[in-house]
């Protein structure tokens, strides 16, 4: 049986997309569509053996969801996607869930920079803003190698549908392109070039960077230096080739009374007692095991909540932009309880 959160879904196909990346589509019964209804962006959690991952849903609205996996060095789940999955397979999978996600109605002007797996969502976001007539877009996506890109036939078509409102730039870092300009990482050095040539920066409404944390931030440094508002970037992170820095967390435990925690999922409360020191996360799973969560290193937000009452103090965030943290919204598994008592919704 699935944990409590997720269903079983069949796998409708598993389409190869380089060596060590294949695109997998799964298959939803009626009584589940609108479950796992998705938006632009966002993201379906994989359950198998006790371990959880998350990966982006790489189709366009109204598709049936897809999502893209590249295989990691040790990585459990990803390989088993990767070299064993097949069509018929049975998958436990959480509905979509993520905030990575733009207004397709808004149309606009928008850029978007991928690396490697980032692309996944990118693409999901393009081929969605590029139903709208009036939208442009832009995507500027980095890879090693020619034939480690994901996607590229897909990128090809989707620029063969909007020639003239879709603009496509890859960049390669271990093979020579036709020009230097386009050889090398995205790193800030090259986009500090490459933007001003290609994008007329103060004319894109919106700002999408998906990839490892090295290229978000240099990214978010390079759209900094040029005065692009905060609040029209958008980021989502793809740890690959960098462990995220550890927490800032005690190095003890402190088993004593803690704080009254009342966690608010699916329009039930419960309350238990966190000892101090211990996560929000952490100290319900036990009480509630439905609790939304994947990567627990504050980089996919699956475990985000809101704090309607008390104070927490959050280690560290990857995944929630400054507008959400003002909101009241927190990453439950990077965040300790500051005060006696503590409120988290995750219905919000």
């Amino acid at each position: 049986m699935p944990p409590r959160g997720f269903h079983q879904l069949r796998v409708a196909r598993v389409d190869r997309l380089c060596a060590d990346a294949v695109a997998v589509m799964f298959e939803v019964p009626p009584a589940l569509t609108e479950r796992y209804r998705f938006r632009a962006g966002q993201s379906l959690t994989v359950h198998r053996d006790g371990e959880r991952r998350t990966y982006s849903i790489c189709a366009p609205v109204g598709a049936a969801p897809r999502i893209g996996v590249r295989e990691v060095p040790g990585g459990r789940i990803s390989r088993w996607i990767v070299h064993d999955l097949r069509p018929g397979d049975l998958v436990d999978v959480a509905p979509p869930s993520g905030v990575f996600t733009p207004d397709e109605a808004a149309g606009g002007r928008h850029v978007l920079i991928a690396a490697g797996s980032g692309i996944t969502p990118v693409l999901s976001i393009a081929a969605s803003l590029l139903r709208r007539p009036g939208t442009d877009v832009t995507v500027f996506y980095g890879n090693r190698r020619a034939d480690t890109v994901m996607f590229a036939e897909e990128l090809a078509d989707l620029k063969d549908t909007y020639p003239d409102r879709l603009e496509l730039v890859h960049v390669l870092s271990r093979e020579p392109r036709e020009s230097e300009l386009f050889t090398g990482r995205l790193d800030a050095e090259r986009l500090r070039t490459l933007l001003p040539l290609l994008v007329d920066v103060p004319g894109v409404d919106d700002w999408w960077l998906c990839g490892p944390f090295g290229m978000v931030t240099d990214a978010l440094e390079v759209l900094g230096e040029s005065g692009v508002p905060a609040g029209r970037v958008h980021r989502e992170l793809f740890w690959v080739d960098e462990a995220p820095p550890p927490p800032d967390r005690p190095e003890t435990v402190d088993e004593g009374p803690g704080s009254e925690v009342t966690v608010v999922l699916d329009g039930r409360s419960t309350t238990i007692t966190v000892p101090e020191g211990v996560t929000l996360l952490d100290g319900a799973q036990r009480y509630r095991p439905d609790l939304p969560f994947a990567c627990k290193g504050g980089v996919c937000g699956t475990c985000r909540g809101r704090i309607t009452d008390g104070e927490v103090r959050m280690r560290r965030n990857f995944a929630l932009e400054d507008a959400e943290i003002a909101a009241g919204f927190v990453l439950t598994c990077q965040s300790v309880p500051a005060s006696p008592k503590v409120v988290v919704d995750f219905d919000e």
